[in-house]
């Protein structure tokens, strides 16, 4: 590697390999690389989202125009418009359709320039009375451990009404700090993130893996976020893997962290970033999403502390916990459904919590919620969770509960395994941890996959399908086990066949996109920009190439050279030191022998 001209003291390093096929170069859908989504289906509207890459990387606006129909080639249009969008919100695009029908499939699709996006497929929820909604239930997708083929088998499913996707949708660690190691799934940026631009460039990196964009492209989702989303078991003021003195105030973070996640989440976003909200699916479901994280917990304490118990201590906040409240006490749905983070029946060995970042942490609030559902005959509280990377059927007990015949559970639970993350530590057997919490009535400590909840009139039914393997790609996935909860009744039975949906409507197409395409170089992105000691410049090829780059300063004298920068086909990343450049406006040129790319930079 050649570094010229050596007084400027720029360093160069590529870092990347290339993510096979799963993440190569698709021309075919410039400008749209990162594909489309929708999210937080209402029943007359729909956020719709995609993100553009545009040909220059400045500070001018784009505009994108943006369509609804009823059908898959989007002509029998109900709706459509345009947004403007810029590097202020990484050319992120995001539009909340209204004007939609209940219990309907739209199509949607974006445009720029005389070139269009693959087209989505929404799926509004249901008004007044309906007899059956399902969810697909994720969480806990680590890159670095594994493909994300549960995501691609439930895109091929074609049979529920939406993803609820339970938190940890990124994870924040450094590259192989949290990791399984396989050659091809490697984070990016290599190091831990911290900034806005390290958060973006993280979730551009995770939004280019095919089967993430397939499971967007086929059905709304409705997320919360986690703690991997910020840093690791993070609270309201603070997180286990955030070190103030060395990467700053942690408010800063966590607004980064927002910032990044309402750009790239198909989220309707409120006016004080909060993310709980409730859903309604007709007169079956209320879908009430909590933030367990970030709105308002205490500081997580030792399993056998005193404070473990202390009513001055909160997981939801008490703005969230009084809203839950008025919601589920002037519910009029049949069904309430809790989708949140952590689990909230007890875990314990030998009378001791295993895990204090759950409920058990807070057991007091625990206590009081459950308390108000039962003393106000709240009715049919299903609680879902993620975040424990395992699977478990829960009663959640109270006081005087019996397990043989589920008197005295408050309600029951329903917790998805993680689409790769590695099982949570526990360090007992299954058959151990039923015998000293008897309101488990199955878990699996290993398997990855997801969760189907099936609710109808008569019952919720949660059924785990594990998939075969998550360290090669593929779709092989079997049905594992199912335990519903029957109306008006707060405990679980075993079922023995999974549910069964029908009268779906037509998939998105997929575009088809085997053999050659035209060879190209892309810039995804410049991060951050502008920039002081460093950029990471983000970028895409068809194939394996030769890539020269070049910095011209506003004179138009090239300030920085670099031949023959080997760039493989795939999704790939070119990290540059900067010191030594003086602070002003530049000119990034990445030449191939068949073309020419120009960017503009500042340095500050």
């Amino acid at each position: 590697m050649k570094i010229l001209p050596s007084l400027l003291l720029l360093l160069i390093s590529i870092f990347a390999v290339a993510q096979k096929e799963r993440n190569v170069l698709k021309t075919v859908h410039a400008p749209f690389y990162h594909g489309v989504a929708s999210g937080d289906p209402l029943h007359d509207r729909v956020i719709i989202w995609t993100r553009v890459t545009p040909e220059e990387i400045n500070s001018d606006s784009i505009r994108v125009n943006w369509r609804i129909a009823t059908d898959t080639l989007l002509n029998n249009l109900v709706n459509s418009g345009y947004f403007y969008t810029s590097q202020s919100r990484d050319y992120t695009v995001k539009v909340d359709v209204s004007g939609l029908n209940p219990s309907t499939c739209y199509y949607y699709g974006f445009e720029v320039d005389g070139k269009y996006s693959v087209p989505g497929r929404a799926i509004t929820a249901d008004l007044g009375d309906n007899e059956n909604v399902r969810f697909a239930v994720v969480s806990c997708s680590n890159y670095e451990y594994g493909y994300f083929n549960a995501y691609r088998a439930i895109a091929e499913r074609n049979d529920v009404n939406a993803v609820l996707h339970l938190g940890d949708y990124i994870y924040e660690y450094a590259a192989g700090g949290y990791s399984a190691n396989i050659a091809d799934r490697t984070h990016e940026p290599l190091h831990e993130i911290v900034t806005l631009d390290d958060y973006r460039l993280r979730y551009s990196h995770y939004r280019l893996d095919t089967d993430l964009q397939r499971i967007h492209q086929q059905y709304p989702f409705i997320c919360v976020w986690d703690d991997h989303e910020s840093a690791n078991d993070a609270w309201y003021d603070g997180a286990e893997n955030h070190d103030a003195a060395a990467q700053g105030a942690w408010i800063d973070r966590k607004n980064n962290a927002k910032k990044a996640y309402f750009e790239w989440l198909p989220i309707r976003e409120s006016n004080d970033s909060s993310i709980y909200r409730k859903i309604e699916y007709g007169d079956l479901i209320n879908l009430y999403m909590l933030d367990t994280r970030l709105e308002g917990r205490d500081e997580q304490v030792g399993a056998t502390s005193s404070d473990i118990d202390s009513p001055t201590r909160s997981l939801l906040g008490e703005t969230q916990l009084t809203w839950l409240k008025s919601e589920l006490l002037a519910s009029t749905a049949q069904w309430n459904i809790l989708g949140q983070q952590v689990m909230m029946a007890p875990l314990e060995a030998f009378g001791t919590p295993l895990n204090p970042d759950q409920w058990d942490g807070y057991n007091y609030e625990r206590n009081h919620l459950l308390n108000y559902i039962i003393s106000n005959d709240i009715p049919n509280v299903v609680v879902l969770t993620g975040d424990i990377h395992t699977s478990w059927a829960n009663d959640i007990p109270m006081a005087g509960y019996i397990s043989s015949t589920g008197t005295n559970s408050g309600g029951v639970e329903f917790v998805a395994t993680s689409v790769t993350s590695p099982g949570f530590p526990i360090g007992f057997g299954v058959s151990l941890i039923q015998s000293m919490n008897s309101h488990i009535k199955w878990a699996d400590l290993t398997e990855k996959g997801y969760i189907i909840l099936d609710v109808t009139k008569d019952r919720a039914q949660s059924e785990w399908y594990f998939m075969d393997d998550v360290n090669t790609p593929g779709n092989s996935q079997s049905f594992a086990k199912a335990y519903y909860v029957n109306d008006q009744e707060r405990f679980l039975r075993e079922e023995s066949i999974p549910s069964f949906a029908s009268n779906f409507c037509i998939p998105a197409p997929v575009l088809n996109l085997e053999g050659n395409q035209p060879e190209a170089l892309e810039i995804f992105g410049v991060y951050p920009n502008p920039f002081n000691s460093y950029f990471i410049l983000h970028m895409g090829a068809t194939k394996a190439q030769e890539v020269e780059v070049s910095i011209l300063d506003l004179s138009g004298k090239v300030v920085f050279h670099l031949k023959e920068v080997p760039v493989a086909g795939g999704s790939e990343y070119l990290k540059i030191q900067t010191e030594g450049l003086a602070s002003g406006l530049y000119s990034l040129i990445l030449s191939t022998p068949t073309s020419q790319t120009v960017h503009k930079i500042v340095k500050f």
